[in-house]
């Protein structure tokens, strides 16, 4: 290394000493298994001492030298310590990198990996390039890629100990390898090592001396700091290369073309000429026609060029295959452009003459062209070959007719390379000989893609191929076999050129052959020349003294520069101008305008400025640029000033790159970052908290004094007026809001409905005395009817579980529910508790804990003290009309609808009558359980109770029962399923097993419809709860509760209610929101920009960011109401759910182990700590439903309050409104002033400020200062909220599913552009192109005439209409000052008829798709692409016919939808409609989509007999075939058995196999008939008991075979009767030879 490296410490410096030590002839101690020879060991030996570049030959093991430094260097990189280096490859071409990648990796130990374009290395960012240098040792890359990534500054030149350049030569000019070396090495202080390989370091054309080679080599070594190293014995290279043998082959003169033929081609051309241009000029008005006009000239002028150079070079022949060559290639018009399209009917009418032309001129010859060429030399005699493709031609007959002689010719252009390819395909004496071309990597317009290019030369190793024509050197990565031949059709322009060829040519005795024109002095003295540079190159580097040459430093010219000190990026003169080409390329575009710089050059004397113009949605438009002394030069300058003014105005990022749509800004963002990936995506579950009700908590458990309450009474009227059910009251000792404490509420029982009214009563005064009667009768009634009132101890004695001496109270739950007395007794009061029955029910629980007659061991004797006695003295005498409990008497009329506790097991009854004709000695009928003689012996060996008074009659009661949801109205859920009331066995006891109360059927009624009652009411308290906590910071908005509740809950909690509407309206207020403040705070971005960032302020994952850290997560509702795991204060669960999540405290922290995508973890489910599991997404839509509950309590002003607590910025100062409008006026309407008062009028509007206007409807094309995009992209969330708004308000009854079908009808481009052409705003379009001219027109001739405003799939809508219409909406929301109200009296009326429920058509691939779910059919669907046009099939499987559809369009969706309403035509002319989806909804119990029915209880015994016949002999219906032959049918088919994997024999795991092998085979589903059998005695399913049982029959239709009935096993459920005829229709497919299954 040179001064720099002695000075500073390198970390290769111990290594170069190592080496410089070393005898220059002792090999260096490397264990390689790769063959080596002693030249290769001297120039790594070089290598290692300081930097080289080694000049050897193609072929000779230069890959080998380089892994061999590598793998030296990297050992050492191993024992490196501190920061990590690394080694780099440079190949200049893809090719050579992967191919060097691949060497590299297989002979070392390293971490290697390649990068290149086409792996998206352009869009990484600097933490991805961090992770790539953490992760690998050596980097092999193509040099522009090191080089942008070296001006970006995420890769720091000194972090490289080695690098190594493969084809060194091309460090010159502005290639990337001399860029690199001059903007990074030579200005670095830590240089890293150099070591370059080339065949020639000689490279530029026109080099005419010896002394010119050496200029050059000196050049190459100055810029890569570098000594050139060649070989010294030739002769050690020749043991292993084969020298190839040089040949000159002489063809005569070329014959020039006739004189007529030249004049008649170019008259053509001039004419056809002149036709484009008269064309152009008239469409100067269209500035991208324009440019297409100019580029169709500039072919044209190409293709004569080619023509002609055919005609010239290679003769008739190949002129007339060039015609044909570039009529294949004429353009296609994509776009509906009439002038553009007829301007390319005439080029390609040139074409065609300039073919007749050639025919013409060949005087009848052309007809046997090719005939003529197998003549020999008469051919080209006549001229219709020349005399040099006659020459290379019979070089060609020379090879013989072997096919294993492998030739390459090499040719200057592609033109000559492709036609005379073409050419020997025809000759019939070269019919052995198959020839195909490739055109290098350096190649222009008409060269091959990397992947033809890769075909051709696997051809030419498989043999296919002997023949291979190129346009450049095949070097560059590619791999070619050994050849026999190197023919060089055209002189080689550079030594490097000619030193590279001869490495193709292998094989011994092969032969190296340039052709050449007789007499050609020129052309022989530069073939001499080449050959005599080719063997100076070698003396050149050999003369050298390698220890007394001192390489001088380049002089490197200062070039301007532009550098960002943050993180070192820079950008230089010579770089600045791409960039700005990659920073127009990210600007919004469409299929008319592509954003692109424009320059224009104004000179000063000698000097020269120049003047750029940026697109109209630029950060900037115009700037002039310094003097310069060239109109290079001051391109540059002012594209670097460009950089700077648009790194400081935001629109370059700190690494100088363009920001989109995946690098957020600082200024905006920076509040805008998600907890980790995945958040607030469906698929993630994450474990969150619960927020306690604070309305709820008291003192009631801990202290029992004097209590003052706030009491809300809770009446309840039912719908049937002879039921009847007493009011309640509840008492709190908070207040709640008026919203939540006066509220009514629906309950649905099976049969009927009750609204429960809550009421606020004042307050109500206890003493000690009442608050502990009130708190034993809520435990007694609470326990006894929904838990356990006797509980098990420790020692296994049964007792009371009000002697309990643990407190049953919690304080977070601590609340009275009393009962009032009934109105007839009521007196003045507001609250008159019913003290009467809650006294009874004490007396109760005394009398319970006095006799508790289970604290009893099972073992002990009967005796006195364990048989039942009455409270009161003892009766001797029993009275037939009186009835004794256990703890009064009472007649029979006075006990019925009493409440009862029953002593033996805590159960409450309410007794119906006494029982005639019984007694305790009556038989015990329980089933089949005979083990008891009588109802006495049963108790008496059940519960050790002798029975004081067995004469009684038994006491007919009804039973307790638990508590349901009746907040959901399941008779209008479920897809119209009937709930059917199952009949309750009532229960006989003996009376003085029972302990009476006060209380009557009523009230244990209305007990039944507190635990739903009290769940809305809690549910509620937290809406207000969360209210309040809002209003802290955003101040009293008067949102009702009921609405903060409704944002809350979700779907699955199965209310009348849900999220889902809000959220949609929210969504629509957030988005128009954000997008007015991005629009007003950021009038300098463009609306990519702009859309990007409401795009990251308004997803899931921000929204989800926000939701969490405000801890919306613990108010959200997200399970339907379980009854069983609500408790009362004072009961005790015995549905206990343990939390085992490891939490000690009720909130959960944020962390990644409380994140999973484990479908298994169910969602909803809390735990006794409040913890449960929630989809991500839910919380994203909660933030957006909360926003949309604010909009409709408190309007914009309400819902910009919560986002501002949110911590979402969408703030509007009313200065910014006035800049925008300030900065529209500028625009110079007066030129249009009348077709913007005929606009107005058309609109219903009169602007204010008309340059809104005047922006709103100019195109990008225009080619002015501004345009429509930022006020569409505002305009697009204004319509979204006016839209949404209206639907929201004025279809309050219809789902959120239809809601949002509707919304998608009206809010998108199609309806907008139609609402445009309806008012005929389209004419007012200011535009610069002529094919977005022609496209509107075309589209408003075809909906001319239309009632309807929905487009088919065909005829879609160009997106510019309906850019218009948001654009003009954009412009009046800024000109009425962000007045919606104003908007929408202007929107309305340009969009009626909005869409209506009764007029809403879908989609017709969604209509297809849920018609065929209704029904139980499958879509197939197959795309195939045909240039630029997507090609669709849809089938639809019918049981008796395979119907299909095709559609093509630009893209999938349109191609899908055109096939899909073909398919829906046909399927509605066999009678299967949309309109048949209510009738045939699917069973919604069932795990799959499976039609299911329910046979009626009524099913007689037959019936049951023939379902069991089937089932043994299964019923196989398929007409007009029988079993037999169906089974034979099956069998004769040649088609491939599907083969199943083993199936699932848990629950749903058959119906599952069977849905996916109908959707595989398209096979209708099937379908079930289930029916139900009861019984009073228990039923055994093996491992499973119950009182029903199930048997459903199958049916299964198959296309072209028939339909299969089978019935299933009997099982204990309906969904377990569905898999047990699934799993024997499965085994039946099998037998039928249907499938297989695996096993």
């Amino acid at each position: 290394m040179e001064s720099a490296e002695e000075t500073k410490e390198n970390p290769l410096k111990r290594i170069s000493e190592a080496m410089s030590t070393l005898p220059e002839n002792e090999p260096m101690d490397i264990d390689f298994s790769l063959e080596r020879t002693d030249y290769q060991m001297k120039v790594v030996t070089a290598a290692m001492k300081r930097n080289t570049i080694a000049v050897l030959e193609t072929g000779v093991g230069k890959i080998m030298m380089s892994v061999m430094l590598i793998k030296e260097i990297g050992e050492s990189l191993n024992n490196n310590i501190g920061d990590k280096k690394l080694i780099l490859f440079l190949s200049p071409t893809v090719h050579l990198v992967h191919q060097q990648c691949k060497e590299i990796k297989s002979h070392t130990k390293l971490e290697v990996e390649e990068y290149y374009g086409a792996k998206g290395v352009d869009d990484w960012n600097a933490e991805t390039w961090q992770n790539q240098i953490k992760e690998h040792d050596v980097l092999v890359m193509t040099p522009q890629i090191l080089l942008d990534a070296l001006r970006k500054s995420f890769l720091n030149f000194e972090t490289f100990c080695l690098i190594v350049l493969d084809e060194c030569h091309h460090t010159t000019g502005n290639h990337p390898y001399a860029k690199i070396m001059k903007e990074f090495y030579h200005k670095s202080i830590n240089r890293p090592k150099i070591f370059g390989m080339t065949a020639s370091p000689v490279i530029r054309k026109g080099v005419s001396s010896i002394k010119d080679s050496g200029e050059q080599i000196m050049e190459l070594e100055s810029l890569l700091d570098s000594r050139v190293y060649t070989t010294e014995d030739t002769m050690e290279l020749d043991e292993f290369i084969w020298a190839p043998k040089q040949t000159c082959r002489f063809y005569e003169p070329l014959l020039p073309p006739p004189m007529e033929v030249i004049v008649k081609l170019e008259s053509s051309l001039h004419k056809f000429d002149a036709v484009l241009l008269d064309t152009q000029r008239l469409t100067t008005e269209y500035k991208d026609i324009d440019n297409k006009y100019k580029t169709l000239r500039e072919t044209l002028a190409d293709d004569y060029a080619k023509i002609l150079f055919c005609l010239r070079n290679l003769g008739f022949i190949c002129a007339y295959e060039a015609v044909k060559v570039c009529l294949e290639n004429v353009p296609k018009v994509l776009e509906k452009c009439e002038l553009y399209s007829k301007s390319i009917t005439q080029y390609e009418s040139y074409l065609q003459e300039a073919l007749s032309i050639i025919e013409e001129s060949c005087t009848g010859e052309h007809k046997r062209l090719v005939d003529v060429v197998n003549g020999g030399s008469y051919a080209a005699d006549i001229g219709l070959i020349s005399s040099k493709l006659h020459e290379l031609l019979e070089i060609f007959r020379t090879f013989g007719k072997t096919a294993e002689v492998l030739c390459i010719v090499f040719f200057e252009r592609i033109i000559a390379a492709e036609v005379i390819e073409r050419v020997i395909k025809k000759v019939t004496d070269l019919s052995h000989v198959n020839v195909t071309y490739i055109t290098g990597s350096n190649s222009a317009v008409g060269g091959l893609s990397p992947k033809s290019q890769n075909e051709a030369l696997e051809s030419l190793h498989s043999g296919k191929v002997n023949l291979l024509f190129s346009t450049d050197v095949v070097e560059e990565g590619y791999q070619v076999p050994k050849c026999s031949y190197v023919v060089y059709f055209d002189l080689p322009k550079t030594v490097c050129s000619y030193v590279q060829s001869p490495a193709q040519v292998h094989l011994k005795d092969s032969q190296y052959i340039i052709l050449l024109e007789s007499g050609n002095n020129k052309q022989i003295d530069h073939a001499s020349f080449i050959t005599r540079s080719e063997i100076s190159t070698a003396p050149t580097g050999m003369n050298r003294d390698p220890d007394g040459c001192v390489i001088e430093t380049s002089i490197m010219n200062e070039e301007a520069m532009y550098s960002v000190n943050v993180t070192g990026a820079s950008v230089t003169a010579d770089s600045s101008i791409s960039l700005i080409d990659r920073y127009c390329k990210k600007l919004p575009r469409d299929k008319y305008f592509v954003p692109e710089p424009k320059f224009e050059f104004l000179q000063e004397g000698n000097l020269y400025r120049c003047k750029l113009v940026l697109p109209p949605n630029a950060a900037f438009q115009t700037m002039i640029g310094l003097e310069a002394t060239n109109c290079h030069m001051s391109k540059q300058l002012v594209c670097l000033d460009a950089c700077k003014k648009l790194h400081v105005m935001g629109d370059l990022n700190d690494h100088l790159l363009p920001y989109s749509e995946d690098s957020p800004k600082k200024d905006c963002m920076n509040d805008v970052q998600v907890i980790s990936s995945g958040a607030g995506t469906t698929k993630r579950k994450e474990l969150h908290g619960s927020v306690g009700i604070r309305m709820l908590s008291g003192t009631l458990g801990v202290k029992l004094d004097d209590a003052t309450f706030y009491a809300y009474k809770m009446d309840f009227s039912c719908n049937i007026t002879e039921e009847k059910f007493s009011s309640f009251v509840l008492l709190l000792e908070s207040k709640i809001d008026g919203d939540v404490g006066n509220i009514e509420v629906e309950l649905y029982l099976i049969a009927k409905f009750v609204r429960s009214s809550v009421s606020f009563s004042g307050l109500t005064n206890l003493d000690a005395k009442q608050v502990a009667k009130a708190k034993c009768f809520q435990e007694l009634m609470f326990n006894s009817l929904f838990g356990k009132l006797f509980v098990k101890s420790s020692s296994g004695q049964r007792r009371v579980l009000l002697n309990n001496e643990e407190s049953l109270w919690d304080l977070s739950n601590n609340y009275l529910l009393l009962p009032l007395d009934s109105v007839d007794k009521a007196s003045q009061e507001c609250v008159m508790i019913n003290w009467t029955g809650i006294d009874s029910c004490v007396s109760a629980v005394e009398f319970l804990k006095k006799n508790d007659w289970l604290n009893l061991q099972q073992s002990e004797a009967i005796d006195k003290s364990s048989s039942a006695h009455m409270r009161d003295s003892v009766v001797t005498e029993l009275d037939g009309n009186v009835i004794h409990l256990a703890n009064r008497s009472a007649s029979v009329d006075n006990l019925k609808g009493m409440i009862v506790v029953a002593i033996h097991t805590g159960r409450i009854y309410s007794i119906l009558d006494a029982v005639a004709d019984t007694s305790a000695e009556s038989p015990f009928e329980r089933g089949s359980d005979t083990n008891y003689l009588s109802f006495a012996d049963y108790y008496k060996k059940k519960y050790k109770i002798l029975l004081k008074y067995p004469e009684q009659p038994l006491l007919l009661l009804k039973q307790s029962h638990n508590s349901h949801n009746l907040l959901v109205d399941f008779r209008n859920e479920g897809g119209g399923k009937i709930v059917v009331q199952k009949p309750q066995q009532p229960a006989r006891i003996p009376p003085e097993l029972l302990v009476g109360t006060d209380l009557r059927t009523d009230v244990m009624k209305s007990f039944y419809l507190l635990p739903s009652l009290m769940h809305r009411m809690g549910s509620l308290m937290l809406a207000s709860q969360l209210r309040e906590e809002i209003a802290h910071h955003t101040g009293e908005l008067n949102i009702p509760s009921s609405v903060i509740l409704e944002a809350l809950t979700t779907l699955r909690c199965m209310e009348r209610f849900s999220m889902e509407r809000l959220e949609l309206l929210g969504d629509a207020v957030l988005k128009y929101a954000v997008s007015c403040h991005l629009f007003l705070k950021y009038p300098k971005k463009h609306e990519g920009q702009l859309s990007s960032h409401r795009s990251r302020i308004v997803s899931n994952s921000a929204l989800h960011k926000v939701g969490v850290d405000r801890k919306l997560q613990e108010y959200i509702r997200d399970c339907a109401f379980d009854p069983r795991q609500w408790t009362a204060p004072g009961q005790r669960s015995i549905w206990p759910s343990p939390c085992n999540h490891f939490v000690d405290t009720r909130e959960v922290p944020l962390d990644d182990k409380f994140f999973t995508e484990d479908v298994k973890i169910m969602v909803g489910k809390t735990c006794n700590r409040g913890h449960r599991w929630m989809g991500s997404k839910t919380i994203s839509d909660c933030v957006e439903a909360l926003i949309g509950a604010y909009y409709v309590g408190g309007g914009l002003t309400a819902a910009l309050s919560l986002m501002k607590w949110l911590g979402i910025e969408t703030g509007c100062e009313p200065s910014l409104i006035d800049d925008a409008i300030k900065a529209a006026s500028l625009h110079s309407y007066a030129p249009h002033i009348e077709a913007i008062n005929i606009l107005e009028s058309k609109i219903g509007y009169k602007f204010n400020v008309k340059g809104l206007l005047l922006e709103a409807i100019t195109h990008a094309t225009k080619g002015v200062d501004h345009c429509y995009q930022r006020l569409e992209f505002l305009g697009d969330s204004v319509l979204d909220i006016l839209v949404t708004r209206h639907l929201y308000e004025n279809h309050k009854d219809i789902d959120p599913g239809e809601l949002t079908d509707l919304r998608s009808a009206s809010v998108n481009n199609n309806n907008f552009a139609f609402a445009a052409v309806r008012h005929n705003l389209q004419p007012h379009l200011l535009h610069g192109s002529e094919c977005l001219g022609d496209q509107i027109s075309s589209f408003v001739k075809s909906v001319s005439g239309m009632s309807s405003m929905t487009l088919t799939p065909e005829n879609i809508a160009p997106k510019v209409l309906g850019d218009l219409f948001e654009s003009i909406v954009g412009a009046i929301l800024i000109d009425s000052k962000l007045d919606l109200d104003e908007v929408w009296k202007v929107v309305e009326p340009l969009l009626s008829p909005i869409v209506t429920p009764e007029k809403l058509e879908l989609p017709p691939f969604r209509e297809l798709i849920e018609l065929c779910d209704s029904l139980g059919y499958f879509v197939k669907e197959n795309y195939t692409p045909k240039g630029d046009v997507i090609h669709a099939e849809l089938s639809l499987q019918l049981e008796d016919v395979l119907l299909n559809g095709q559609g093509s369009g630009p893209n999938r969706k349109a191609a899908r939808g055109m096939a899909a309403l073909r398919l829906l035509k046909k399927s509605e002319a066999r009678g299967i409609s949309f309109s048949q989806r209510k009738n045939h909804q699917p069973d919604q119990g069932s795990d799959v989509n499976i039609r299911s029915s329910t046979c009626s209880e009524g099913s007689d015994s037959v019936a049951r007999k023939k379902h069991k016949i089937t089932q043994l002999q299964p019923n196989i219906l398929s007409d007009p075939l029988n079993r037999e032959s169906t089974e034979k049918a099956s069998y004769s088919k040649d088609v491939d058995i599907p083969v199943l994997p083993p199936i699932n024999m848990k629950k749903g795991g058959p119906r599952t196999s069977l849905h996916g092998l109908c959707k595989k085979l398209q096979w209708p589903l099937p379908s079930f008939d289930t029916m139900e059998q009861k019984s009073r005695t228990l039923i055994d399913f093996g491992n499973i008991k119950g009182f029903n049982s199930f048997e459903s029959e199958i049916s299964l239709a198959i296309p072209d075979f028939g339909v299969i009935k089978l019935t299933g096993e009997a099982r204990a459920d309906k969904k377990s009767s569905f898999d047990s005829a699934a799993l024997l229709m499965m085994y039946e497919l099998e037998r039928l030879g249907k499938i297989i299954i695996s096993e």
